[in-house]
């Protein structure tokens, strides 16, 4: 027949995979009899189907494979790697903190001079919680890029009253004295590193110098009355205030590095005064301590602190005053 030897050169030479090898029939031995499950039909009828079945097996091996072996270079998507990346949004230059803190002086000594005479006064603790009438504080900054402003405003009235009377009953005395407090500083500042935030990575430092002024007001007030309490009730009362208010050119600095991305150690020192207000005029504060992220903006702030001040105006019958605390801070601190 025509179709058979052209269809067996091409099988014999050109084996196919498509999912199978397919192979030529093999010519039967002479010796190896028919199986009897093959119908009869008539000679040659089984290479025109084996070359169908290859013709078919080509068309779709030709249509599968260029598909499957090409990519089209433009449909592949970009990886992740490769895709541009959002820019990040600008910072904003305005910034911000505000504290409020509590100061617990441990030991608070000092004296207090009024016209020549001298009064000493040497306190712990517990003596002077009973006394505190008023307290109240708070520490904020604002600043633009690097540049800034500063404010720690701070006051305190400690007062005491006692009374005895006679043992007779005849006089009855009765004194009063209380003394308040205020150091209020205003000044510019400068940021050297980071920006002051709650959380930060380990070894993220942040040093502020700042200059400025210190406004000082302090105050004494003494009452005292002597009543009878015989027929002829008398009654004889004095009182004196002494106060005065001035102001302190200003120096200190302030610096934080972060131990931990919640964990930061910082420390804060300042000298006012340099003796421009009077024959002695000066005042300073020392502070270190570690403040503890609460949150992703919030401080807590625990610090030991030394406060002095010392004034004396130098007159002959001089008025004047000390004051010296050392001890714990407490403050809880917002950044914005």
């Amino acid at each position: 027949m025509l179709l058979a030897e052209p269809t067996q050169r091409i099988v014999s030479q050109s084996p196919i995979r498509s999912g199978h090898l397919i192979s030529a029939p093999q010519p039967r031995p002479a010796s190896m009899p028919k199986s009897a499950s093959q119908h009869p039909g008539p000679p040659g009828n089984g290479r025109p189907r084996a070359c169908c079945f290859l013709a078919l097996s080509l068309a779709l091996s030709g249509l599968a494979l260029p598909a499957t072996a090409q990519a089209d270079p433009a449909a592949t998507p970009a990886s992740a790697a490769e895709a541009p990346l959002p820019s990040p949004a600008p910072l904003n230059p305005w910034a911000g903190t505000l504290e409020l803190y509590g100061f617990l002086p441990i030991h608070t000594t000092g004296s207090t001079t009024v016209r020549g005479f001298t009064a000493d006064t040497d306190l712990w603790l517990p003596a002077v919680i009973p006394l505190i009438q008023m307290v109240a504080s708070a520490r904020g900054s604002i600043e633009y890029d690097r540049f800034g402003v500063l404010a720690d405003l701070s006051y305190s009235r400690l007062g005491d009253e006692l009374s005895r009377t006679t043992p007779r009953g005849l006089l009855t005395g009765k004194a009063a004295i209380s003394t308040n407090l205020g150091i209020y500083d205003l000044a510019l500042r400068y940021r050297l590193g980071a920006r002051e935030s709650a959380v930060a990575s380990a070894g993220t430092w942040t040093v502020i110098p700042y200059a400025g002024v210190r406004l000082v007001d302090a105050g004494l007030g003494v009452e005292a009355e002597v009543r009878g309490n015989g027929p002829f009730g008398l009654r004889l009362q004095r009182q004196g205030t002494l106060n005065h208010t001035w102001a302190q050119p200003l120096l200190g600095t302030q610096a934080t590095v972060f131990l931990t991305p919640r964990l930061r150690a910082f420390g804060r020192a300042d000298i006012g005064g340099f003796g421009l207000g009077g024959e002695q005029d000066l005042s300073g504060n020392a502070q270190l301590g570690l403040g503890y992220a609460v949150g992703n903006s919030t401080d807590l702030n625990v610090s030991w602190r030394y406060m002095g001040l010392a004034y004396d105006n130098g007159a002959a019958r001089s008025n004047g005053f000390t004051n010296y605390q050392n001890g714990v801070e407490v403050g809880l601190k917002f950044f914005f």
